[in-house]
């Protein structure tokens, strides 16, 4: 796992960014891939809670991100 992401603009994610992100990637391609109407009740709602967890995750590095970055002038 030595590829970094690519950035448009700004600048580079932190190892600890990047792999926060990779996580939730890839949370949301499990949750993408199963069969969530085969799914018991439970585990439903584990893959919701995940879901979340990581979605609120992904709103604070949004936040870290834009926080840090220098003001445009």
């Amino acid at each position: 796992m030595t590829e970094q992401p690519q950035h448009a603009q700004g600048r580079p994610l932190t190892p600890t960014q990047a792999t926060r992100l990779d996580c939730a990637r890839r949370d949301l391609d499990s949750a993408r891939a199963e069969d969530l109407s085969q799914l018991a009740p439970a585990g439903l709602v584990l893959v919701i809670e995940r879901l979340r967890g990581r979605l609120d995750d992904m709103v604070n590095l949004v936040d870290e991100v834009t926080q840090a970055s220098p003001s445009p002038r």
